[in-house]
């Protein structure tokens, strides 16, 4: 009996350190919960990537429709005529797709030198400045169509960020590009000056403190130029840091798929001869070709057919025997000068990126030509979506800059547009945005 009893009492401090350890605990997590409360914390911007948000268009009396199902689809009533039309879940029907593709095609003018919409397809972004449009591509499908929400609603719960406060979204049409110095660039330049001035009343409406631009692939590229477009004493005065996520510095591989022959992106039941046509008008796609600076001489894809192989410095062949020979000259001329000036961001930058997932990294084609799925594709390391070179080669020339902060946090396994929902991903990015507002020095440790 007194035995018990001795051993009884033996557990009774074990019992009040374990009370005492969960009540430090939680009055350290609830210390954490009211210091982020009170903070005031740098803004954040997010710019998405190619697709990353909705995109609404209206026809008008020029518009040309290609079939009678085109002229009647979709039923608008009221908005003034504006539907959705990037994403609809119609474009998974083979007659609506054609429809689709018809109302998503650019035109290169080339007395404007600049692209166009379609006769007839006027097109909006709606909600800029709000992270709505890049939660959900289809707020009908939320289980299907998520985007930025992972992300957005983790800087939400996790550092206390608030939409419309300190929490803001750049969405843009995503289908126009930038044109290299001494080109115009009507659509992507406007937004590039939309961005400027969000930032800018983001900085004001949270006393003055620079903003944190956090953007996922395509809108790294968007951000960089904002940033080398920008003078020096702007970036110090409104842009705290830059975190790309999986942005392809030096274009893609997958991306001469795309213009060869088609890229569904992995929607199901769509012909990508269909869309085709429309990718390649893309002012956007142009650029996301693989660039003679990452890629060099490497020979990219072989074509039986033509008896050539094309590397990222004979891109021009490359579109010519492909048969886009309206895509030469704005290559030429606009885009390779962009790509080939990879200015540093000027700003803090933090790059992270997904390794060790199959990436395209070169292409065979048989005798039936482009028309045809390549007979033999090779994969290499990246994000699934851009290679490896690209996400991390012309990083290493901003490292030796001795102005140029730059920090790349690697993450195994982690795919391109898993980067948005990924929980070491969110982890990193909510340790930067703390190291910021709690102004502590935080680097990623490589395991």
């Amino acid at each position: 009996m007194d035995m018990r009893r001795r051993l009884s009492l033996a557990r009774v401090p074990a019992v009040a350190t374990m009370v005492v350890v969960m009540l430090l605990s939680l009055s350290s997590s609830l210390c954490v919960s009211a210091a982020r409360a009170e903070q005031q914390r740098h803004p954040v911007v997010l710019i998405p990537g190619a697709g990353g948000n909705q995109l609404e268009a209206r026809l008008t009396e020029d518009y040309k429709p290609s079939s009678l199902v085109c002229r009647v689809w979709p039923l608008v009533r009221g908005r003034g005529g504006w539907f959705r039309l990037w994403f609809d879940p119609s474009v998974l029907v083979a007659p609506l797709t054609r429809c689709f593709a018809e109302r998503m095609t650019l035109s290169y003018d080339a007395d404007a030198d600049d692209y166009r919409n379609a006769p007839g397809v006027e097109t909006r972004v709606s909600d800029f400045g709000s992270t709505s449009t890049l939660r959900y591509l289809d707020p009908n499908l939320k289980l299907l169509t998520g985007y930025m929400n992972t992300l957005a609603s983790t800087l939400e719960e996790k550092a206390g960020y608030e939409e419309g406060r300190d929490l803001f979204g750049a969405p843009y049409d995503f289908r126009y590009g930038l044109a290299g110095p001494g080109h115009p660039s009507q659509v992507g330049s406007a937004y590039l000056q939309r961005l400027r001035l969000l930032v800018e009343s983001a900085c004001a409406a949270n006393g003055g403190r620079a903003a944190i631009l956090v953007a996922h692939s395509l809108g790294g590229l968007f951000a960089l130029q904002l940033l080398a477009r920008s003078p020096a004493p702007w970036r110090a005065a409104h842009v705290q840091r830059l975190v790309t996520l999986s942005t392809p510095w030096g274009g893609s591989v997958q991306e001469m798929l795309t213009f060869a022959s088609g890229n569904t992106l992995g929607v199901p039941f769509v012909n990508p001869s269909l869309i085709r046509d429309e990718q390649r008008s893309a002012e956007s796609n142009l650029w996301l070709l693989p660039t003679p600076k990452v890629f060099g001489n490497t020979t990219l894809v072989v074509s039986r057919s033509h008896n050539r192989s094309y590397s990222a410095k004979n891109m021009t062949q490359f579109l010519r025997d492909i048969g886009f020979e309206q895509g030469v000259e704005p290559y030429r001329a606009r885009i390779r000068p962009l790509v080939e000036a990879l200015p540093e961001p000027g700003v803090p930058l933090t790059c992270l990126v997904g390794t060790g997932v199959v990436t395209v990294e070169s292409l065979v084609y048989g005798d039936g030509g482009f028309d045809e799925d390549p007979e033999e594709v090779v994969y290499g390391d990246g994000d699934g979506t851009v290679n490896l070179a690209s996400l991390v080669g012309p990083i290493k020339a901003w490292s030796d800059s001795p102005t140029q902060v730059v920090e790349v946090v690697e993450l195994p396994k982690v795919s391109h547009s898993g980067m948005l929902n990924d929980k070491s991903a969110l982890e990193q990015i909510i340790r930067i945005v703390d190291s910021i507002n709690f102004n502590t020095t935080s680097y990623h440790q490589s395991s």
